[in-house]
């Protein structure tokens, strides 16, 4: 089998069919990597760069295209270490190597329809039978019947465990709610959690998301605010706290987590395991999470088997579209330390297109996907009809720029 063609490919698309999600986020743009073989086989790879700066993806994919065309047969590892060691001086980290993740994922696209089996075989098996799947609720709403509502639809739609955000977003316009020190600010937090945990009831699993990697200004916690914060939610029984702290010091993650008896979670961000490795051997984290569409399901593994002999678990990180979830999926189940996914809880279409029947939930799990390779179909149908758009990326904290829907 030898490559023929390597493409990249740009789309737009509904951000979710939540209707909680999509009043801070309608559109999405998303980029894909379209690897076509000698003998019929089509790979698909999703890099999340396509999220942010859809635009850089083309360029990069061009430079590496002579490499895979030029290879005598698909041996994902050898083509993956060449790709990076070719772009070493400016793609160890950063949007470079995450775009080469979606290369490397249509490469094992392609090697597990080859071989006829689901790409986690490739990766050393299943370790678990089902995983449990939390609903990633984005931001947290007021007035509150609004957010008591969004809960109940995630229940509704079956999920047993749920993820928002700090701070509010207020539907009606009124005046932002700006804490003022760091014991409000943890206040804000105990209150919403209060509110949550009553409507909820003790079985449905809770996590926060402070989102401090891009925040900026008033909303960028330091580390008293984050350890009152903590310190007062410790009697919500909180699955995790996915970024408390901005990811400008390991040593500091690392202090804060000695302290704290919530978990704390984090990792988004990073781009390769080499940079994962600043954090976890300083004891960051509690929950690492890798996204394979960020850092390659290569070094996802290389991140998991990390976590494993530390003592830590693996949450993926997944808000990518179809591709990229798939993606997650497949390493989060060959990874032992998986302790829970996330899932976008209402999916788009550009999301239910792209893995078909192969993202199955049941009772707040979800199953191993079984069809050869990734299980992701990008057809011609669905290039036609979520054509990009540009402008609707998502970005944070840029001064000028507008935000588009």
């Amino acid at each position: 089998m030898r490559i023929t063609s390597v493409e990249p490919v740009l789309l737009s698309g509904p951000s979710s069919n939540d209707r909680w999600i999509s009043v801070a986020k309608r559109l999405r743009t998303a980029a894909f990597v379209e690897i076509r073989t000698d003998n019929g086989l089509v790979g698909v790879g999703e890099t999340y760069v396509g999220y942010f700066a859809p635009e850089l993806v083309a360029p990069v994919v061009d430079y590496v295209r002579p490499i895979l065309l030029a290879a005598d047969e698909v041996d994902v590892a050898v083509l993956t270490t060449r790709m990076r060691r070719c772009l070493g001086f400016w793609a160890r980290v950063g949007v470079g190597s995450a775009i080469l993740s979606g290369v490397e994922a249509a490469l094992w696209d392609l090697a597990g329809q080859a071989a006829g089996v689901p790409v986690y075989e490739l990766l050393g098996g299943a370790r678990h039978e089902r995983l449990r799947v939390y609903a990633t609720g984005g931001p947290s709403l007021l007035p509150v019947d609004s957010f008591r509502r969004k809960l109940d639809r995630y229940l509704e739609l079956g999920f047993t465990a749920i993820k928002v955000a700090t701070g509010y977003l207020d539907l009606s316009g009124a005046a932002r709610l700006e804490p003022n020190g760091p014991e409000a600010s943890a206040q804000v937090e105990v209150d919403k959690l209060a509110m949550m945990r009553a409507h909820l009831g003790p079985d449905v699993g809770i996590a926060l998301d402070g989102h401090m990697g891009h925040r900026d200004g008033v909303d960028r916690w330091d580390g008293p605010t984050a350890a009152a914060a903590l310190q007062a939610l410790a009697p919500y029984d909180l699955l995790f706290f996915e970024e408390p702290l901005a990811y400008d010091d390991p040593e500091e993650y690392a202090q804060l987590r000695t302290a704290s008896t919530v978990a704390i979670a984090g990792g988004e961000q990073l781009t390769s395991a080499d940079e994962f490795r600043l954090w976890t051997s300083r004891g960051a984290f509690d929950i690492v999470q890798p996204d394979a569409a960020w850092l390659g399901l290569s070094d996802f593994m290389t991140v998991g088997a990390q976590a494993a002999s530390d003592g830590a678990g693996i949450a993926s990180h997944s808000w990518s579209a179809g591709g990229g979830v798939m993606q997650n999926l497949h390493a989060a189940f060959a990874c032992s330390a998986t302790v829970i996914v996330e899932a976008i809880p209402d999916p788009g279409e550009l999301h239910t297109r792209l893995w078909g029947d192969n993202f199955v939930v049941e009772d707040g799990h979800v199953l191993p996907p079984q069809a050869p390779g990734l299980g992701v179909q990008l057809s011609d149908e669905t290039k036609n009809r979520f054509p990009f758009v540009a402008g609707v990326e998502e970005f944070s904290s840029v001064p000028g720029k507008v935000l588009a829907s």
